[in-house]
Formats: C-alpha cells, structure tokens, sequence
C-alpha cells in the first residue's frame, strides 16, 4: 500500500474512532493511579496534617485547633536524639542491606536456571513472615534460654549462654532479615540483564575478578544501587516492630515513638506532628539524593 492510501485508511472515520478509543483508554489507565494515589495517600496525608495543628483534649481525644505547640515539642532533647537515631539506622542498614545484596545478586545471576529459582523462592518465602513473626522469632534465637548461645555453648565455643537481645545487634539482625530479600529480588532484574561480556573483557585487558566488579558491574548499575539504597532508607524508616521489640527504648525510631503517642498516650495530633515531620524529612533526604546523583551523572559524562 502506498503512502497516500495509508493515510487514506488512517483518516477514515472508523480509524479515527479507534485511535480515539485508544487515546481514551490510556488516559482511563493513566487516571486510575492518579485517583487511587489522590484517594489513599493524598487525603489521608492532608487529614493527618490537618490533626497535626489540632489540640489534645484529655477528655475529648482531641479538639481542631491551630496550635503550633505540637511541632514545638520536637525541639525537645528527647526527640532530636531519636530522630538522629532514625535516620542513622536507616542510612547504616540501607548501606549494609546494599553492601550484602549487590554481590551476593551478582553472583546468583551467575549461577544455573534452577539453583537461581531456587534461592528466589526462598527469599519470597522469607518474605511470606509478617514482621511479627520475625521479631519474636529472633528474639527467642536471641534469648539466653532458648537462643543460639546455648548451641555454641554445647559446641564448647562459650563458657555460658548469654541473651543479645533486647540490644543493638539484635535490631540491626532483624532489619537485615526483613530488607536482604527486597534488596536482593531488586536487584536481581538489572544484574541478570548485565551483559556478561563486559567483565570478560576487562578480565582479558589484565583486570581482576573483583577489580572488574568494582570498575565495570557497581558503575554500570549506578541508579539500581540508588534506587535500592532509598527503597531500604524509606523501608526502614517505617518499621516499628523490630526496635521495639528487639531494642531497648534508647534504640526506639520515630516509628515507635508515633506508635506510642497514638496508642497508649492519646496523643494523636502529636503523633500526626511527628508523622509528618518524619515524612517531610525522608522526602528532602530522597530529593537531595537525587540531586546528588544526577550531579555525578554529569560530571561523568
């Protein structure tokens, strides 16, 4: 067919029709998110920053208000030190989470078909447990009676058992458990698209294993390991159960501390306060880690 018969077919009214009625289903695919997102998040979001002005009346829950006293008291000592906490583990465990998974990823897209379905249906069982299940789970494991100190005491490695949890190392343990799955299975698509050529040719130009690793896979996957190191900061940011349970109130985040304002002091416009500062605060560090990155990006180009 010739070029002005196509556009003869193209301008005829039943094409016209059906590249309308594409037009319009895109635009219905498109909204969906749109409102959906506008449903659940956005209202939601203006809701809890409306309460966060409100005051808290102890007999009444709370009464609407604007008072700023509510975002006054996260100037205090007590909530500067957990919200430095907060973001400190949130950086460290998105750093050792990527650290972990990157070349553990790596080399799993190196192994066969079916050693690699295997271990991918055991990170999504891993990640069948709810965050209950795995924080007490670890803190029986963790326990001095029933934890792992009793193995390696009858391994002859300790003199007595000792009990690691409630503590840091029991908290950074169970973060670790909950974010190596999600990590790795992020990271598995982009390595497993990696086209392995390139690691044998700087192998070949005299290279090391891990020196064309570090120089050629981490450079050429950039944005993934951007992308996984925000999903674990962000992820971590809003699990409450692990230091709760697992730490002591010393190593309580700002998800606890909501909690327990909400909960157990009925304090919900200071818990919507401390929300959205919580918030406010994750958005900036994502911008300005994006910022960054695409500063690098072009510089190096």
């Amino acid at each position: 067919m010739s070029a002005p018969a196509r556009s003869d077919a193209v301008t005829r009214p039943g094409a016209r029709k059906a590249l309308q009625g594409i037009g319009q289903a895109r635009t219905w695919l498109l909204a969906y998110p749109t409102i959906m997102l506008a449903v659940f998040f956005a209202v939601p979001f203006a809701i809890m920053v409306a309460t966060s002005f409100f005051r808290r009346d102890p007999t009444a829950f709370y009464q609407p208000d604007f008072v700023l006293s509510n975002y006054a008291r996260l100037a205090t000592p007590l909530f500067v030190n957990h919200l430095v906490f907060s973001l400190s583990l949130a950086v460290m465990m998105a750093a050792i989470s990527v650290c972990i998974a990157f070349p553990f990823t790596y080399l799993l897209t190196r192994m066969r078909l079916r050693s690699q379905t295997l271990w991918l249906v055991f990170l999504l069982s891993v990640l069948s447990l709810s965050e209950v299940i795995v924080a007490f789970s670890w803190s029986t494991l963790l326990s001095r009676t029933a934890g792992v100190s009793n193995l390696l005491v009858w391994l002859g490695l300790m003199s007595q058992p000792v009990s690691w949890s409630p503590g840091f190392g029991a908290v950074v343990m169970g973060y670790l458990y909950l974010t190596l799955p999600y990590t790795v299975l992020m990271l598995y698509p982009p390595l497993s698209r990696l086209d392995p050529e390139l690691t044998e040719a700087a192998q070949t130009m005299g290279a090391s294993p891990v020196k064309a690793f570090l120089s050629v896979v981490v450079p050429a996957l950039r944005v993934p390991i951007m992308a996984s190191l925000i999903l674990v900061f962000v992820f971590t940011l809003g699990v409450y159960l692990i230091p709760q349970i697992l730490g002591r109130p010393q190593h309580w985040t700002l998800s606890v501390l909501i909690t327990d304002q909400a909960v157990f002091q009925a304090n919900v416009p200071f818990a919507a306060a401390l929300a959205v500062f919580l918030m406010a605060t994750s958005l900036a560090l994502i911008a300005l880690t994006f910022i960054l990155g695409r500063r690098r990006g072009r510089v190096a180009a």
